[in-house]
Order: C-alpha cells, then structure tokens, then sequence
C-alpha cells in the first residue's frame, strides 16, 4: 500500500497507508483527517477537498481536467498552481510517499 502524507496548516503530518485506486480525498475522510471535508463524496461538485500537492509531486500526478480547473475555481482558499482537488487523485503504487498540504479553511 502506498503511503500518503498529509499536512496540515500549522504543520502537523498525518501518515496514512492508502489501498491503491482509493482518491486522497476518501483517505483522509474514511481516517477523519480534520481539513477534508468531501461533500459531494468524491462526485467533482463541491471543491472541498482542496490540497496544495508538495511541489516536488506536481509534475509526477495526472493532469487536470478541465471540470477540476473550473472547481478550484471555487476553493475558499485561493488556489495555486499545486492546487488540487484530492478527490481527483486516485492513489496507485507510483504515488508512495505523496504529500500534500491542506488549506486553512474549505468551504
């Protein structure tokens, strides 16, 4: 199982081992990670789920589509180019040790 790290605003990592073709998104609601909220579960609607994926990942994760960039779009936080809709990031055994950063607020 790949692990995924996730940090939170002040700091705080959370480890957590992820089942190859769950999102980050359920991950993290599934092991009530505070800053994921997930509303719509996972359906693309809602943009709370928001991440900043570490830099050094960015260019190692599938692409946008064009439905993700319109909802980050919508963040409570304003989105960067490492913005991320984690609900979109199905994990596999390439992403091991993926770490993203949560945003202070979703909405």
């Amino acid at each position: 199982m790949p692990r995924l790290v996730l940090i939170q605003p002040d700091g705080e990592p959370k480890d957590l081992m992820v089942e190859v073709g769950q999102s980050v998104m359920r991950a993290a609601v599934v092991n009530m990670v505070p800053g994921i909220v997930g509303e719509c579960g996972g359906e693309l609607t809602c943009a709370t789920c928001h991440v900043f994926v570490d830099p050094t990942w960015a260019a190692h994760l599938p692409r946008q589509d064009e439905d993700e960039r319109d909802m980050l779009d919508l963040t409570s936080e304003e989105p960067t180019e490492f913005s991320r809709l984690s609900c979109q990031l199905i994990m596999t055994e390439e992403m091991d040790g993926l770490v993203v950063r949560l945003p202070r607020t979703q909405r």
